[in-house]
């Protein structure tokens, strides 16, 4: 019964809605960051992400005025060279940043450096972010820097889900073992705005598994949240 009762509150927990996607808002305009990670940038001196239209006007605004280039958030200096940028970046990372040193994993993993984008990324995942989940349970999938563990993976992939991560919520659904559960997935990646989400319900309704009223739905909780996102 103990376990019974835990999977049903597990599921309970999995499949709530977020609020909003694990991009957040922009801390200026407090729109919904697109989920295109394009459309806005990270600023390495305090790992706010802020979106393309805000980031565009602070520009115009210090080319009017004359200003020398700083962050549109927190107006500390633009780095003028990567090294800069790193430095910036590391000292956040002394300050447990979970943007910070979840980027330095990424930087340490494009290198081939598994083992310690590994450490850096359960660190971040520890602090909550849920891009480091959804990396780790690809590095227990493939075994990189650590042993193979589907178990481990399937847990860092639900983590990252639950936090609104759409690209995570996509995989649970695809790997799925009932289709109940694979729509409940996709429904709560489109209504974030997932477009791989909604061209997978796209099919099963042409296959008869969606009814019209279903996937009518889905397409304007997709475009809702699209335009949520335009600033």
């Amino acid at each position: 019964m103990c376990k019974e009762r835990s999977a049903e509150l597990r599921a309970e927990i999995l499949f709530k809605q977020p609020e909003s996607s694990h991009r957040g808002d922009c801390p200026i305009c407090f729109l919904p960051l697109p989920l295109d990670p394009k459309k806005s940038s990270m600023q390495s001196c305090c790992s706010k992400v802020v979106c393309k239209g805000c980031s565009y006007a602070d520009y115009l605004r210090q080319l009017e005025e004359r200003l020398g280039r700083v962050c549109p958030f927190c107006r500390h200096p633009t780095p003028t060279t990567q090294e800069e940028a790193n430095k910036n970046k590391m000292k956040r990372v002394e300050k447990n940043d979970p943007v910070a040193i979840r980027e330095i994993g990424k930087k340490h993993y494009h290198k081939g450096g598994y083992d310690t984008a590994f450490e850096y990324w359960t660190k971040a995942a520890e602090l909550g972010d849920a891009v480091a989940h959804h990396h780790l349970s690809i590095m227990y999938r493939k075994g990189q820097g650590v042993e193979k563990d589907e178990k481990k993976g399937r847990y860092h992939l639900e983590e990252a889900a639950i936090a609104g991560h759409p690209g995570a919520r996509y995989n649970l659904a695809v790997n799925e073992v009932t289709f109940e559960r694979a729509l409940k997935h996709l429904i709560i990646a489109v209504n974030l705005g997932c477009d791989r989400s909604i061209q997978m319900l796209k099919e099963c309704y042409k296959d008869g598994l969606v009814s019209k009223e279903d996937f009518a739905a889905a397409l304007r909780a997709h475009q809702a949240a699209a335009d949520a996102t335009k600033s």
